[in-house]
């Protein structure tokens, strides 16, 4: 992630739930919020529904790696949550993925497309 810090902070996550866009799908709820940075910040919650620690750090490791993947995609300087849903661990990751960008797309986070037009 070349251009993206961990988001860490409880109060950093609180702010983005209460004053942040937000968009969700069967998979994820993304929360977002413009900041004055070069880089963006992102943050991943699996909540104990999940199920136990090893469920939980696998889609952990799957969102960083869509995000990572997709990150040249990404408009830069926001602060991002993803917050995983249940059905998350049994989901394909190309069903991820498509989420993902939808999501990312509704929230305006994605840079315009070259070539199209």
């Amino acid at each position: 992630m070349k251009h993206t810090v961990s988001l860490k902070q409880n109060h950093e996550f609180r702010r983005l739930y209460h004053k942040g866009k937000s968009a969700v799908s069967p998979y994820f709820a993304i929360y977002c919020r413009k900041t004055g940075r070069l880089e963006s910040r992102l943050g991943i919650t699996t909540g104990v529904k999940l199920g136990h620690a090893v469920k939980r750090n696998f889609v952990r490791r799957r969102i960083r790696e869509l995000y990572r993947t997709n990150e040249s995609k990404f408009t830069p300087g926001y602060d991002i949550v993803v917050v995983a849903r249940t059905r998350a661990i049994f989901a394909r990751y190309s069903e991820l993925e498509r989420s993902f960008l939808q999501l990312m797309k509704k929230l305006g986070l994605t840079l315009p497309e070259e070539g199209k037009g």
